[in-house]
């Protein structure tokens, strides 16, 4: 099966079907004669930039990120002012503190523009954890991420 037509299916399933994980899509996959392993459908998620979401009725399911026109670096910046509640530093990381079910949505932001001062992110339900070389590029995150913060006041 080719990586583009995979792919397009899974953007078609979770556009039309409140998927809520991977097991749901790759039992929604093989029902349209697709297979493919676990890690290859965490591939495709992560290159179609798959996060969840919460619906209406309180349940999270998959939808695809997408960018408002509005530059990436000013998007995070928003996005922290609406959803950060606290960051703390610990020598080479980040522990940021999110509104529930945000974590996922401000990683992607993150991982999207490739600052140097992160090598990588992991997100929960309400927390991230921001990776940094040096002590000195983890105080630098944090001092963007207190900027911003503080423009909620």
């Amino acid at each position: 099966m080719k990586k583009e037509i995979r792919q397009a299916a899974i953007e078609q399933l979770i556009s039309q079907e409140e998927i809520a994980n991977q097991e749901e899509l790759m039992a929604a996959l093989e029902k349209q004669g697709i297979k493919a392993t676990q890690a290859t459908i965490s591939r495709d998620i992560r290159e179609l930039r798959i996060v969840k979401e919460q619906a209406t009725n309180g349940k999270l399911h998959y939808v695809i990120f997408r960018e408002d026109p509005i530059s990436e670096k000013q998007q995070l910046y928003a996005n922290i002012s609406e959803m950060v509640t606290e960051i703390t530093q610990v020598q080479f990381l980040n522990v940021v503190k999110t509104l529930p079910h945000n974590a996922n949505v401000l990683s992607a932001i993150l991982d999207d523009l490739e600052l140097p001062q992160v090598v990588g992110t992991l997100a929960g339900y309400d927390t991230i954890v921001i990776l940094s070389q040096t002590i000195e590029q983890a105080t630098k995150i944090n001092q963007i991420f207190k900027e911003h913060l503080q423009s909620q006041d």
